[in-house]
């Protein structure tokens, strides 16, 4: 009779101090409550089916304070919002951000420490973030963990990756959140650095799907001053846990009042749409902190980096490819250099006669014969071309063909170095009249210590962003902490890597054909992603007969990533003598556009297909793009996402009746049809296939 008034006790006292918030449609609810010893809990419904259980919220100081229990309600504040704001660069013209917020002021009652927990509930899902007001009693501090639960109901399929500091580009893993373990990932998969926390540790975002097919994505917003975070995962109770990156001394975040956490997000839907095309992270985003964007324009590109990777050429002016090559200090030409004055010359050509806009040269430096692999400092100082690559000339070139030339900046990881040159850096982009550049973190951190998801390393990209946009440029990073929707907020931070690009597909055991259909729901969320399709020589062996690695993808689905992966940033990464070799199906590549009014996405599920369809900005074409897995795809689409009372000419590039990923990648057809918004279109997608069309009215 006593543990049964105390539990009815419990239960009362839950509920008398519950405060919920509703999402605009009403289809989500969540519940803010204290559990046993004034722990802020938190529980989700959708469609009245439970989605997070209670869940536990807070942090936990080095000091040894609980920022997690023993806390009391202040007040409890309300708000909606229902706005609309146009992004620089994007995927739509108009970005809508309707929600319910709700703000919890809580005090702890022993140290009068406050904190406040703001929810705000979307029709797509739910976002928290600690904030700490300015007080006496909490100045500086340093978080030591975080509590934040995602209490899940059952034994979801889960698409994830090893919770790794240090690298995002690890193929995806399909299995049950039962089967999470990481010490049964394939590590001869290419990746130079790992940093792997534990076997049941995965990266956000994570993308599940429960048994009665409800959608769900756990992920984070705004992620600023603060650490990546990643998460543990008990695959008995199907509980995440936050897990933050620590520094070089294992301190999480060096924080002081007033500040706020990033935001901790759950997408729920029943519609694997309604995921894949959330702009909720950017919403979470702070604004445009830049007056005049006029100069961010968006870019498509060509470049001297494939051949590198192929093994044509090199990066390294000595030809030696082995990037550790430090016993000779004397620059001797080896005439397999890939970043010379005459190639790149013969790409702005290229670039000039098929109208794109710029030319990537990597390789340009000095620097290139030792950089990797030995923790050193001083490898490249971002100004000395080698003696092969003339700077004026080659940009005095490149405006004489109306191309813009895109800088490289290869750190190796020497953050620290980078740093020291990078106003110098950003004075010669200047000077010569790049408007934009790649930067790559390949290696181990410098400050020697520091991972590549910690709060140091994240305070420096978001540093590199501003610097940049300070001088007018754009930027695009490879190696990076994956985006969180800091391009809201800079949109000149335009594109980044930060996932497991096309390159690997050259010298590893490459991307499965499943990989393109997951990422548009993990790592696009936060972002614009530099995959760099369009590789159109699909097989190794092109270059070399012994060679046995290959894209997992059919020549028609790298067409059809170009809208499927957005980046108002895109590579026509191939060589330009493939694509001379196959002029019709080049021109996709040179039609399609990379900035958008609108976006439609028609058919989507994780790691099987997508099929979505955009507007270009600037005209009244569209196109589509659509991919499947390594299962071939039948499928039916109307085009009544078109406008009414308008014929319009579609360019269908497909698959062929014998392609397939693997044993004949490049057949493919070409077809023109004449379309309205009331027709339909068959869609027949080999084994990892793909179909791209253009509608052009007539």
């Amino acid at each position: 009779m006593k543990n049964l008034f105390i539990a009815s006790f419990l239960i009362l006292t839950i509920f008398a101090h519950s405060q919920s918030v509703q999402s605009p449609s009403k289809n989500i609810t969540l519940t803010f409550a204290f559990a046993e010893k004034g722990k802020p809990t938190y529980t989700v419904f959708y469609k009245n089916k439970p989605i997070i259980l209670q869940s536990y919220l807070g942090l936990l100081l080095k000091n040894g304070t609980d920022l997690a229990s023993h806390f009391k309600i202040d007040s409890v504040g309300n708000k909606s919002v229902n706005e609309i704001w146009k992004p620089v660069l994007g995927e739509q013209s108009e970005i809508k951000n309707e929600y319910n917020e709700m703000t919890v002021a809580l005090t702890q009652m022993a140290t009068d420490k406050k904190m406040n927990i703001i929810f705000k509930v979307y029709n797509e899902g739910i976002a928290f973030r600690y904030d700490f007001p300015k007080q006496k009693d909490l100045n500086y501090f340093i978080v030591s963990d975080e509590v934040s639960e995602f209490n899940l109901t059952d034994n979801h399929k889960t698409f994830w990756i090893p919770g790794d500091f240090d690298s995002n580009e690890y193929p995806y893993s399909e299995t049950s959140l039962s089967e999470i373990n990481t010490d049964k990932t394939d590590l001869n998969n290419g990746i130079g650095m790992k940093s792997i926390a534990g076997k049941s540790v995965v990266q956000s975002p994570l993308m599940m799907k429960s048994k009665d097919n409800i959608y769900l994505n756990v992920f984070e917003a705004a992620v600023v001053n603060y650490p990546v975070m990643h998460l543990d995962v008990n695959t008995t109770q199907y509980k995440l846990t936050s897990h933050l990156v620590p520094n070089a001394i294992g301190d999480k975040a060096y924080l002081q009042t007033p500040c706020v956490s990033p935001w901790r997000t759950i997408m729920i839907s029943d519609d694997a749409r309604d995921i894949v095309s959330s702009k909720m992270i950017l919403n979470l985003n702070d604004p445009c902190k830049i007056e005049d964007t006029s100069w961010i324009k968006p870019m498509k590109y060509v470049g001297i980096w494939w051949e590198m990777h192929v093994g044509k050429s090199t990066w390294d002016y000595a030809g030696s490819q082995n990037a550790q090559n430090s016993l000779s200090q004397d620059l001797l030409p080896s005439g397999k250099h890939g970043a010379t004055t005459a190639n790149t010359k013969r790409y702005i050509d290229f670039a000039a006669k098929n109208g794109f806009d710029g030319v990537l040269v990597e390789g340009w430096n000095t620097g290139w014969e030792d950089w990797f692999g030995n923790w050193k400092e001083n490898v490249f100082d971002f100004v000395t071309p080698y003696p092969d690559f003339d700077l004026k000339e080659v940009t005095d070139y490149a405006k004489s063909k109306g191309i813009k030339m895109i800088m490289h900046h290869e750190t190796s990881g020497s953050v620290a170095n980078y740093e020291r040159h990078l106003d110098r850096a950003l004075d010669l982009m200047i000077k010569y009249g790049y408007p934009a550049a790649k930067s790559g973190y390949v290696g181990r951190i410098i400050p020697r210590g520091e991972f590549h998801d910690g709060q140091t390393m994240v305070n420096h990209f978001n540093f590199v962003a501003q610097r940049f946009a300070d001088n007018n440029l754009m930027l695009n990073s490879h190696e990076s902490s994956r985006p969180t929707g800091y391009s809201r907020t800079y949109p000149n931070y335009i594109a980044a890597e930060a996932a497991r690009g096309n390159e690997f597909n050259a010298w590893s055991n490459g991307n499965p054909p499943m990989h393109e259909t997951i990422l548009p729901f993990t790592r696009l969320l936060g972002g614009p992603m530099d995959y760099t399709p369009g590789i159109f020589e699909i097989k190794m062996s092109f270059y070399d007969i012994s060679k046995k690695e290959q894209v997992h993808t059919t020549l028609a689905k790298q067409l059809a990533l170009y809208v499927t992966m957005y980046s108002p940033l895109q590579m026509a990464a191939d060589l330009p003598e493939n694509y001379e070799k196959y002029p019709d199906a080049f021109q996709f590549i040179k039609d399609v556009a990379v900035d958008w009014q609108e976006s439609k996405y028609l058919e989507a599920e994780p790691g099987d297909y997508l099929t979505v369809a955009r507007k270009d900005k600037k005209s009244e074409k569209w196109f589509l793009g659509s991919i499947t897995d390594e299962n071939a795809r039948k499928t039916t689409i109307k085009l009544d996402f078109l406008s009414p009372n308008k014929k319009y000419k579609a360019i269908i590039y497909q698959d062929g009746k014998t392609a397939d990923w693997k044993n004949n990648p490049i057949n493919y057809d070409i077809k023109t049809i004449q379309v309205t918004s009331k027709s339909k279109i068959n869609l027949i997608l080999a084994s990892g296939g793909g179909t791209a069309i253009s509608f052009e009215p007539i």
